[in-house]
């Protein structure tokens, strides 16, 4: 029999009587003739709770802890699911991470799955058994402790559970019907999109929208699996199809722009005057690694005299002061006249696999922004996407020009 796995997130799962309602949409698959693995997260709320009564009970804990705090959320939820499709008649029981098991890193809070062994879930889909498996969690082989993925962890424990037991698809349920070209709430002509590469779908995910966790989109492209997001809001008996990830080559016709991404969680720095000589760069970008600082876009501007340059790049708007205060410290390493930032930006992002075979794509957007008075601060480009960084107060209006400008708009 063909398999599948389910994913519900918090909101679906909020209460018993929406767990009642997820149950259904199992039903539908059961009696559809699949075999049925259905991955949980907490009910929403829940982590926030357990994550605030961790520091309650200590800023300073250990992590290890942290992770069994947390994880119970999710061990709830997969007993009550279990227990509602059993009064269905549906045979159903909960698993946890560890005891299918799924072996991860002992990095404790953002730990990365090792391996999956299938055998004891093929054992229970040969009696008719709906497997319904706590996401976000897993465990450390070597010490035995339990281990959590880092927030959004479910998305990617499902779709690893789905390349473990060679399912046909990751069916994503969330409180969206699916990928949109843009955010709806931004752009009232955003449109659902019916299919959309893994490549594209990473970079969005990456880029900003939020539907997907970018680790699980990363595992779905490694492993090939195809993988839909969903609504679990629609009517069980006459649910809509979602947004289907897969391989490019399962895409008929291609948009040259497929969506627009935007990232609010930016923040601009630029060094002025940085005496331009060899390794000033691994200099000023090492420490903010070793810092676990991710750098996105860099500009450096050609140094005229060569003697001095002026070097500009982005972080997370989160770690803004936390760089500035490690660039300060690194002053007498890197010579340079002062420091500037900038936390009022956001980066607008086009992302679309048909940028590949045409060429002037990101031009068009500059003329496109220029015409409305939008200043570009800072641009990247990659083979399928280009971002610009710009001042926060264009962000709707950008959105909304290069979403008409790549026919987005249009049904």
């Amino acid at each position: 029999m063909p398999r599948l796995v389910m994913k519900f997130g918090g909101t679906s799962v909020a209460t018993v009587d929406r767990i009642r309602n997820v149950a259904r949409h199992v039903a539908r698959e059961v009696r559809a003739g699949y075999e049925v693995a259905v991955v949980v997260s907490a009910m929403a709320g829940k982590t926030n709770e357990l994550v605030a009564w961790c520091k309650d009970a200590s800023p300073l804990y250990a992590q290890s802890e942290y992770d069994a705090v947390v994880a119970s959320g999710e061990q709830v939820t997969s007993g009550l699911l279990a227990i509602v499709l059993a009064e269905m008649g549906i045979k159903a029981r909960s698993w946890q991470g560890w005891q299918i098991p799924i072996e991860t890193s002992d990095q404790h809070g953002s730990a990365r799955i090792a391996r999956i062994d299938g055998s004891r879930l093929d054992a229970g889909f040969r009696h008719g058994e709906v497997a319904v498996i706590a996401g976000f969690q897993g465990i450390h082989a070597e010490t035995g402790r339990l281990t959590t993925l880092g927030r959004g962890g479910s998305d990617t424990s499902a779709v690893a559970v789905a390349a473990a037991i060679g399912a046909e698809r990751c069916d994503i349920y969330t409180d969206v019907d699916g990928v949109y070209t843009t955010d709806p709430r931004v752009v009232p002509k955003a449109r659902r999109l019916e299919r959309v590469a893994f490549e594209e779908m990473l970079e969005m995910a990456s880029l900003g929208a939020k539907v997907l966790q970018v680790r699980s989109v990363e595992l779905a492209m490694v492993h090939r699996v195809p993988t839909t997001v969903r609504s679990s809001f629609d009517d069980p008996d006459d649910a809509r199809p979602g947004t289907l990830i897969c391989d490019e080559d399962d895409i008929v016709e291609q948009q040259i722009i497929t969506g627009i991404a935007f990232s609010k969680d930016e923040a601009q720095i630029t060094l002025r005057r940085v005496k331009d000589r060899p390794g000033v760069a691994a200099a000023i970008f090492g420490p903010l690694a070793d810092a676990n600082i991710n750098v996105d876009m860099i500009i450096q501007v050609v140094s005229g005299d060569g003697v001095t340059t002026d070097m500009t790049f982005t972080v997370p708007a989160s770690d803004y002061e936390r760089a500035r205060t490690i660039l300060d410290a690194q002053s007498g390493k890197v010579e340079f006249e002062r420091i500037e930032g900038a936390t009022d930006v956001v980066k607008i992002s086009a992302i679309g696999v048909g940028m590949r075979s045409h060429a002037g794509v990101a031009a068009k957007a500059f003329r496109a922004l220029a015409d409305k008075g939008i200043n570009i601060r800072a641009i990247t480009t990659s083979e399928i996407k280009f971002s610009v960084l710009i001042d926060a107060a264009y962000t709707e209006l950008a959105v909304r020009t290069l979403h008409s400008l790549y026919g987005l708009d249009r049904a």
